[in-house]
């Protein structure tokens, strides 16, 4: 766009974002010119736009970016963190042309090419701060070429259903299991095949993770990977997977206690692979297995996966029946959109992957979370043989589905955390740690709530803004969470060791 015309489209102003309290910003058009209803958050971080557009995380929002330019580094096809764009519209300040060598479009041609809605020449700051202040708004973005009222687009906003209550993980899941391509899996030696003093003291040390995870780069993870537009429906499978040759069953799978022979079968015939899959090198058979639930992943959560393990992905209502008859080293719940009370069914098989049951006399609400505090603070790892012991590692919706499952609570928080400068201490070490965050609810506890979490849940992390909790682990079984991500490495490598603790815990369970 030349000069006189982004003057002449400044001035005129006819795109807005209507917010359900009545209030409206109005700006310029860009990307898609289409109208979209979704809920407005601020995120504060200064770049990784790219990376925002692409968390299925922000399913249903409009995200408003705090920094002054956006688009200046343009777009290229190695940094999505997922098959396609699943944010309803974005809000930003100065729009700028690309100016970077890695650029192959302009932001304004990306979110055309998705079918996303964009607004520009708008105070995100002042945006911001009435969010800050009122609370995140359910709103309505016009930027579609028929004029429409801002009464009526209000009104719209004020109707919409919102994300509280509804099941958004289902929308951003893939459709079909698959595996996460790892190109050094075949030639480098797992952490724990390689017998170094670590290991032999129980675990793989921080230093040794640092040393030994060498994770895909951008530039070999675009050219393994086909990245489908959101246009065509494009999937995981075909965005991160490789051609999978189908092979006999295996014979050494272990079924799982409650599991049986046709958990196994459903399982092997939807993958159309082994259990544990087979490989040519040696090497690759060594390396755990881990089992991982799509809530809305992201690549690099699976990129610092497949540093220490095979990493084959599942649908977000995969039973957990399905995943036990795998008999996987390790499972791990993703990040992912909304209100996480609103997936019973994951709740659920998260309990079943722990290994609680709740008799049917306890069905009510009450006694259940009763019954769950009870059976999970009381039982070690090993006393019962209804628990798998497999350990669980949990981000963001992960770790709140984990804490559901252990009888905690959810609640909204007032204007969500979304950002890469969140200070989070480890209540452990004392040390704080920068992270990247992008979540609306949060476990009730600290300071969200008086009511107490369940005893066989921990505090392991608060956020020192707030006080809120992030991250948990249980007392009696190998599983731990966190809210924030840590494979996003604000920091940039803070988080690190997190992966590394999964990776012993892994270790641990198969020695």
């Amino acid at each position: 766009m030349d000069y006189e015309s982004k003057w002449k489209a400044e001035r005129e102003r006819a795109a807005f974002l209507a917010l359900a309290d009545g209030t409206v910003f109005r700006g310029v058009a860009f990307g898609a010119r289409v109208d979209r209803l979704g809920e407005a958050v601020f995120n504060t971080g200064m770049t990784g736009y790219q990376e925002i557009l692409t968390d299925p995380s922000y399913a249903g929002q409009f995200v408003a970016l705090t920094t002054a330019e956006v688009g200046n580094y343009g777009v290229n096809a190695e940094d999505p963190e997922s098959r396609g764009l699943f944010l309803s519209g974005l809000v930003v300040g100065d729009l700028t042309e690309p100016s970077n060598w890695r650029s192959t479009r302009s932001l304004d041609e990306y979110l055309r090419e998705n079918g996303v809605p964009g607004l520009c020449a708008v105070d995100t700051r002042s945006l911001a701060i009435h969010l800050r202040d009122h609370g995140c708004q359910k709103a309505y973005l016009h930027a579609g070429p028929e004029p429409l009222d801002h009464a009526e687009a209000v009104r719209r906003a004020k109707q919409w259903e919102g994300l509280d209550g509804q099941d958004y993980a289902t929308r951003v899941s893939c459709s079909a299991p698959y595996d996460f391509p790892h190109t050094e899996i075949a030639e480098t030696p797992p952490p724990s095949a390689r017998g170094d003093a670590a290991e032999r003291q129980g675990g793989v040390s921080h230093a040794e993770f640092a040393k030994s995870a060498k994770f895909v780069s951008h530039a070999e993870f675009a050219k393994s990977a086909e990245f489908g537009s959101h246009a065509e429906s494009a999937e995981n499978a075909a965005f991160f997977g490789r051609a999978q040759s189908p092979s006999a069953p295996s014979t050494s799978a272990k079924p799982a206690s409650n599991g049986g022979n046709a958990a196994i079968e459903r399982a092997r015939s939807a993958l159309g692979t082994p259990a544990k899959p087979a490989s040519n090198s040696a090497t690759s058979r060594l390396w755990p297995l881990v089992a991982v639930y799509d809530f809305g992943v992201k690549a690099n959560i699976l990129r610092s996966l497949a540093a220490f393990a095979r990493v084959r992905v599942f649908p977000a209502k995969t039973p957990a029946e399905e995943i036990l008859a795998l008999d996987p080293d390790g499972v791990f719940l993703s990040n992912g959109p909304a209100d996480p009370a609103a997936l019973p069914y994951a709740i659920e098989n998260v309990r079943k992957l722990l290994g609680i049951r709740i008799p049917n006399d306890q069905s009510s609400h009450g006694r259940a979370n009763a019954r769950i505090h009870a059976m999970c603070a009381s039982r070690p790892p090993s006393a019962a043989s209804e628990a798998p012991n497999i350990p669980i590692m949990g981000i963001c919706l992960g770790h709140q589905l984990l804490a559901l499952a252990c009888g905690a609570k959810t609640a909204r928080l007032k204007f969500g955390h979304h950002g890469c400068n969140h200070p989070v201490k480890d209540l452990a070490t004392g040390k704080v740690k920068i992270t990247s965050q992008n979540h609306n609810f949060a476990v009730v506890g600290g300071a969200l709530g008086d009511r107490a979490l369940p005893d066989c849940l921990e505090v392991t992390h608060i956020n020192l803004n707030d006080g809120t909790i992030e991250g948990l682990r249980h007392k009696t079984l190998p599983a731990f969470s966190v809210q924030y991500h840590p494979e996003a490495c604000p920091g940039p490598h803070d988080a690190a060791p997190l992966f590394a603790r999964f990776q012993e815990m892994i270790h641990a369970k198969t020695h």
